[in-house]
């Protein structure tokens, strides 16, 4: 593992197993050249994080893309994650225009300089693919953030990446049934989203946990924006868990509490509601 601007970069195992089977095949310089384009695009999303406030815990580089570990302590909008998930297939978009203008001004010529753009195009395409952790996969649950509940945009974004992960191992294994050769990299990508995306799913009321404990940021976002605070009206018997999950990203909540005569009986800010349950 080495450290850049104090940030942990690592590969990642499936990586590693690819580099060692381009090396038996004899694909060194495509691999080094995958290198090359997932460390430009994981750059973006790293300059783009620490551009908007949130700090880089770790990145780890993978064949299609990365994983980087962002700390944003609830202060993130779905607005400036969107940003950040749109950064990494920019770089792919600048890389692919920068060499396409050399290959034009007769600069560079040969095939290299095509697999290059093509290699770009794929990681871009790939990775605007709407399942987490991909970076289609974020902006797509990012923007379902803003109208929806974000237990329910957890929730959902999950279901759907595991049910896309398995379409994509499915895609890996068709030639299989017609004769044809295992898609080997695309089987290991699909495992890799599988399960990433099911042991998330394990640790779904750990991550609302963590929303939760975060809310002040929506506090201070409401404070200065002057906006108005989103009602829910709940029965007094209503549980708290559910209350809880129809919190919305980027608002802040005002709990209008009701009793059996559909009376208003109280209205809670939703600090106290999370302070009573966090100290029950």
């Amino acid at each position: 593992m080495i450290r850049l601007f104090g940030i942990p970069l690592s590969l990642h195992p499936l990586f590693v197993l690819i580099m060692l089977l381009s090396v038996l095949t004899g694909q060194f310089l495509e691999l080094l050249t995958l290198f090359a384009i997932v460390f430009v695009h994981e750059m973006g999303h790293v300059c783009a994080a620490l551009w908007a406030g949130a700090s880089v815990k770790s990145v780890q580089l993978l064949p299609f893309g990365g994983v980087a570990v962002i700390e944003d302590h609830g202060r993130l909008t779905a607005g400036r994650e969107i940003g950040i998930a749109l950064a990494g297939p920019l770089q792919n978009g600048i890389m692919i225009t920068l060499v396409a203008g050399l290959q034009q001004a007769g600069i560079v010529g040969g095939g290299y300089p095509d697999y290059f753009i093509q290699a770009n195009v794929i990681i871009a395409l790939f990775n605007l693919l709407p399942i987490l952790p991909l970076d289609g996969g974020k902006i797509v649950q990012a923007a379902l953030s803003i109208a929806a509940p974000y237990y329910f945009t957890l929730l959902w974004s999950g279901r759907v990446s595991i049910a896309a992960s398995a379409l994509v191992i499915l895609y890996a294994l068709l030639p299989l049934g017609t004769g044809g050769g295992l898609r080997l990299n695309l089987l290991m990508i699909g495992a890799f989203l599988l399960y990433s995306n099911i042991t998330d799913q394990r640790n779904l009321l750990y991550r609302f946990m963590a929303f939760l404990m975060n809310r002040e940021g929506a506090y201070e976002r409401y404070l200065q924006s002057g906006s108005a605070a989103r009602p829910i009206v709940a029965f007094s018997a209503k549980p708290l868990d559910d209350i809880l999950r129809l919190f919305k990203r980027n608002q802040y909540h005002f709990i209008y509490v009701m009793n059996d005569n559909k009376d208003v009986v109280a209205v809670v800010p939703e600090q106290r509601l999370i302070s009573s349950y966090f100290g029950r």
